[in-house]
């Protein structure tokens, strides 16, 4: 079931996302290139936004995007139409997927588990749609190991909460829950001190 209260906050945000976040992806554009180019089969990308992400997907692919908010997706249309390759934008929670088991050999997440309100539900969502031997590949936010930094995104969390009304929290032990959910983590790789990292894992044979 779709939580419809998320789903409200995002069409909300759409309105204005890219005014915001265009900037940050285009200095993150290099490093999400280098991972979305080892997605490999029938690829799930959650949390597809305004579809910022598309233009660094190598072309060629099967593509299932998805996004809780219907405000996001249609404004990741005109994008998708541009994709290279088979892109298909769904409406869906990532916490309750319409998808069978077993359905995609890859799932990617782009800053997606800093603000789903169950992460470990979603990754759990997502394990169950990956085939065994499938991969996740993620580029997300997470909370950082620094004394000075945790205090600081601890606070900046509050603001997102009760100033942008969004459900950002940038306290995450993302890696943490991917193990949780049950994948074997194989690498991870800080980019931006240990705040912005990839995640790469498997879901066990």
């Amino acid at each position: 079931m779709t939580d419809e209260r998320t789903a409200r906050i995002w069409d909300r945000q759409s309105r204005t996302y890219d005014l915001f976040a265009a900037g940050q992806e285009r200095r993150w554009a290099a490093w999400k290139r280098e991972l979305f180019a080892k997605i490999a089969g029938r690829t799930l990308l959650t949390a597809v936004g305004t579809g910022l992400d598309i233009p660094f997907l190598p072309p060629g692919h099967e593509i299932v995007a998805i996004d809780i908010s219907a405000g996001m997706l249609h404004r990741a249309g005109a994008r998708a139409k541009r994709y290279q390759g088979t892109l298909n934008l769904v409406q869906a929670d990532v916490t309750d997927l319409p998808f069978p088991t077993a359905a995609f050999d890859t799932a990617l997440t782009s800053c997606t588990f800093c603000s789903v309100p169950d992460p470990v539900a979603g990754l759990r969502e997502i394990y169950r749609v990956v085939r065994p031997g499938g991969r996740l590949l993620m580029f997300e936010h997470t909370d950082s190991r620094h004394w000075a930094i945790h205090p600081l995104l601890a606070v900046m969390t509050l603001v997102t909460r009760h100033v942008a009304r969004v459900t950002t929290e940038l306290t995450r032990d993302t890696v943490g829950n991917v193990h949780t959910a049950g994948f074997s983590i194989e690498r991870v790789t800080c980019l931006y001190l240990d705040v912005v990292k990839t995640i790469e894992a498997i879901r066990p044979t």
